[in-house]
């Protein structure tokens, strides 16, 4: 006689809101995971920056002593009004005298200083 045997794979019952929890557990490991990596880059961000930082300080740091023997720079001098470099210097004139401006509407000068500042570029 014929003897029933069992089918090879059963079907498996799932509940109906597998499918949504698998993908609620998905989307969190992907969300955790981009979460993770955005945290890694930044802090190497922020080591490279002060390595940099550091990098520079002790350059700054170095460039005294380098310059020590040479010669320092010349004394600055009042501009001198030329017939050729007139035009050169009324626009840093000009330009110094904006940033004085500027300085006064912020309130970082007194009208005081602001006025002596302005006769000390113009020579007067």
């Amino acid at each position: 006689m014929f003897m029933r045997r069992r089918p090879l794979a059963r079907p498996v019952v799932r509940p109906a809101g597998a499918p949504l929890l698998r993908g609620a557990l998905v989307g969190g490991a992907a969300y955790a995971a981009g979460r993770s990596a955005a945290r890694n880059a930044r802090r190497e961000q922020d080591q490279e920056q002060a390595i940099a930082d550091l990098q520079y300080q002790q350059q700054a740091e170095r460039q005294p002593s380098q310059a020590a023997p040479a010669a320092p720079p010349p004394p600055p001098q009042a501009p001198a009004a030329s017939p050729s470099g007139g035009q050169a210097d009324a626009g840093g004139l000009t330009e110094q005298l904006a940033r004085l401006g500027a300085l006064a509407q912020q309130g970082l000068l007194t009208s005081e200083e602001f006025a002596a500042a302005k006769a000390k570029l113009l020579g007067v």
